[in-house]
């Protein structure tokens, strides 16, 4: 028997249907007051994953007990965690054990290493659906497997920052989240994403909100000081600075843990555990554009230059022509 061929049409509603769903709306029960539920932002490829498996492992070796959640697309928040290796994610699995009308249980998506407990929401292929949605889906699953019984220290969620749709920002806009984490660089482009961030923040705590940020972990710290001037425009604490070296990236590289007492970067990454644990979740500052750019040398980010409107003319191009006027002009009397 030839398999069917999907109605195309059918398909095209589904996402639109899928599409219009309310973004924010998922089962939302109290957390325990123990549990720290802890949001990480930042910009694809700052190395929020990097930091957030090393933070878990570090925390774990403390006594802490600790859950880490991907929830970027990517599904490579745990790659590090696991040395490389590729966990199935909880969209993937659901959607897998539906077709076979099985129930979703723990143990086909939360794996263990180093006492840090871990799983990845997942996301979509692409084209094929909204990486929003998959985290509210994800987050649905998590609510039937009993997340909020669950008894652990922290809950880490590592989130992409770049994208702003309502999925993304449920922790923030849901107060799913006591506290955020942002992860930048000395560059303009990752500080736009924690100031966007930051926006977002502010914007839910006028609307009745209670999450804030706990701080900025600098990553690939160059020294050159951007971040720090970030941070203190927006009125945030430095949680750790993570230098520009040689020895982490290769590390990172080949999925290796430097979160941990027996390495020679375990105190740094004690201290941000601490850090993290005991930095009370503030209200931000957001700045505008302008003050955004004003943290970089001008040359860098083309200061001084002029809007210069553009006219009819330059939009007909080779197509202008004049036009015959309808105005009346009388003789001077």
């Amino acid at each position: 028997m030839k398999d069917e061929v999907p109605n195309l049409k059918d398909y095209d509603q589904t996402l639109r249907d899928e599409a219009a769903e309310p973004s924010l709306e998922v089962p939302q029960g109290e957390p325990t007051s123990k549990t720290q539920i802890i949001a990480i932002y930042g910009k694809g490829g700052i190395g929020k994953s990097f930091t957030l498996a090393n933070l878990s492992h570090m925390m774990a070796e403390m006594g802490k007990r600790v859950l880490l959640i991907g929830c970027d697309p990517k599904s490579d928040t745990t790659s590090l965690l696991f040395g490389g290796k590729a966990c199935p994610t909880i969209i993937e699995t659901s959607a897998k054990k539906k077709i076979a009308g099985e129930e979703v249980k723990i143990g086909d998506v939360c794996f263990k290493r180093g006492g840090v407990f871990a799983m990845e929401l997942g996301g979509p292929e692409v084209g094929r659906g909204c990486g929003g949605r998959g985290i509210i889906h994800g987050f649905e699953l998590l609510e039937k497997l009993g997340f909020h019984d669950w008894d652990f220290d922290y809950v880490l969620l590592d989130f992409l920052g770049d994208v702003v749709c309502g999925g993304f920002g449920l922790p923030i806009a849901r107060d799913m989240a006591q506290k955020v984490i942002l992860v930048g660089s000395n560059d303009l482009q990752s500080l736009y994403v924690a100031n966007n961030v930051c926006s977002a923040v502010e914007y839910f705590r006028k609307m009745g909100g209670n999450v804030g940020v706990a701080g900025l972990v600098i990553n690939k710290d160059d020294g050159t000081g951007e971040a720090q001037a970030f941070a203190d425009a927006v009125d945030i604490p430095i949680l750790a600075s993570i230098p520009a070296d040689d020895d982490l990236r290769k590390k990172s590289a080949n999925y290796q843990i430097v979160g941990t007492a027996d390495g020679p970067w375990g105190a740094l990454f004690a201290e941000l555990a601490d850090n993290v644990s005991d930095a009370p979740p503030v209200r931000p500052q957001p700045l505008n554009q302008d003050e955004l750019l004003e943290l970089f040398d001008g040359s860098d980010t083309g200061a001084g230059v002029v809007l210069d409107p553009a006219t009819d003319a330059d939009m007909r191009g080779k197509n202008a022509k004049p036009k015959v006027s309808l105005e009346v002009i009388y003789d001077d009397a």
